[in-house]
């Protein structure tokens, strides 16, 4: 599955367990891709909602999506510290040039501090309901995101902050020297 070059652009597409859009970005740059998960850069990309709405990320991201596991973690460079937004989600698949995943509702956002919170429990409840999850589905969905606060507890794979410090680098190299394709 190794075919594709670091630096080349990617837009991605989120959903609902519906087939319905739910989001898309008009940028991410491969900047790694490993057995288990790719990594991709990003800085003020427009976001598009599912309402046609449309605004711009204010920092720059670093984003991992995962093979084989049930959520993706995005690392914010803000002013003071590096901020996580874990979305619990499908494994992703690439069409072409595009990142797509189904979005599950829940979030784990992780603080520079390491303090955490869980969001959107009542989201997730009201989808659940609305759109059929299975009990297979939610006990996944639960099991990892158990998995992702134990990661982040332990400052493992996506929350070592050092890895998201050297693909930040990675990406304002491409960004800079316009390598991006």
């Amino acid at each position: 599955m190794k075919n594709r070059k670091t630096g080349e652009r990617y837009i991605i597409h989120s959903y609902k367990h519906d087939g319905s859009i739910h989001r898309a970005w008009d940028e991410a740059v491969l900047l790694d891709e490993q057995d288990d998960y790719l990594v991709f850069g990003n800085d003020r990309t427009k976001v598009i909602e599912s309402d046609g709405r449309s605004w711009k990320t204010k920092e720059p991201a670093i984003m991992y999506f995962f093979k084989n596991n049930w959520y993706n973690v995005i690392g914010q460079y803000k002013k003071d510290g590096i901020y996580y937004y874990c979305n619990i989600a499908s494994p992703f698949v690439i069409d072409d040039k595009t990142i797509k995943y189904i979005d599950y509702d829940l979030d784990l956002r992780v603080f520079p501090d390491g303090a955490f919170k869980v969001l959107d429990r009542g989201e997730y409840n009201y989808h659940k309901n609305k759109m059929h999850y299975s009990n297979d589905i939610d006990l996944v969905l639960k099991e990892e995101l158990s998995n992702l606060i134990e990661l982040a507890r332990n400052h493992q794979g996506p929350f070592e902050k050092q890895h998201i410090e050297e693909y930040y680098k990675e990406y304002r190299k491409y960004k800079n020297n316009s390598f991006i394709k």
